[in-house]
């Protein structure tokens, strides 16, 4: 893919969305898409349509190689569960993270040692300042909703800590993200920006977790999501677990098969 001609994915399901990106790069020359733009519609109370077949193939490419799952990348992101645990009380919710934040990061402490993406919006900085960007976001928006959009973002680089010289930093690749109301339709739009991105151990997970992000801002800002947009500066096939993979990598094989079985569903 040209480095000056964004490929813009628009769909109404993850899976197809997801499908489409990964096809790309299987059937043209080069590992990389530069830039990739996901902009994603189609949500039932924030929950985007998905193609369980493509789910399954790709879950279980994962977990044959000692990767997360889709849905514990989206967790990485926003963990749905806590929330409805904490019975949709946001004061509730952004405590019980903190108090079981480090149980979180014990569960894989070689990915988790520098830090969670939900972390990052709710517990921003040093350990002597912590700032809830979501809270207040939140808070400004309900307070005033013709607030100006500039406020409406929240970052997860911090030069402080993530400036370093490492040949590889798995964390973190989500830089930032904002949020677009519409009052006069009372919807919300999520934007999210990524320098790199994994697209087999990462990006499906991560579109999953943004969702569910943008619904849970929707819901407290008392809107409704509308679309959400992931713009990545470069999406990679690379890598999954320890073993750098190509294109025609068995491994990837029951992945392509099933992405190719739907392609009908969504091909124009």
């Amino acid at each position: 893919m040209s480095n000056s001609t964004p490929l813009l994915i628009d769909e109404t399901n993850l899976s197809y969305a997801w499908c489409r990106a990964f096809l790309h790069i299987i059937d043209h020359p080069g590992n990389e898409i530069s830039p990739l733009i996901i902009s994603l519609t189609g949500f039932n109370k924030g929950i985007p349509n998905e193609d369980q077949s493509i789910r399954h193939a790709l879950d279980n490419c994962l977990k044959n190689n000692s990767e997360q799952s889709i849905h514990t990348v989206a967790n990485t992101i926003f963990p749905g569960s806590l929330w409805r645990h904490s019975k949709y009380d946001r004061k509730k919710f952004f405590e019980t993270y903190i108090d079981t934040l480090p149980r979180i990061k014990a569960l894989a402490k070689s990915k988790n040692r520098r830090g969670l993406y939900f972390e990052r919006l709710i517990a921003f900085g040093s350990e002597s300042h912590h700032f809830n960007q979501l809270e207040h976001i939140i808070s400004e928006y309900t307070s005033r909703p013709n607030v100006r959009k500039s406020m409406l973002q929240a970052s997860i680089f911090d030069p402080a800590q993530d400036h370093v010289c490492d040949p590889y930093l798995p964390f973190p690749c989500l830089q930032h993200v904002s949020f677009v109301p519409n009052n006069e339709d009372k919807t919300l739009v999520i934007n999210a920006f990524y320098a790199t991105q994994q697209l087999i151990n990462k990006a499906y997970g991560n579109y999953l977790g943004l969702c569910r992000l943008g619904y849970f801002m929707a819901h407290e800002m008392g809107l409704i999501l509308d679309r959400m947009n992931c713009f990545v500066g470069v999406e990679k096939l690379q890598k999954i677990g320890t073993k750098t993979i190509g294109k025609k990598s068995p491994i990837l094989t029951p992945v392509i098969d099933a992405a190719r079985n739907t392609t009908s569903k969504w091909q124009t």
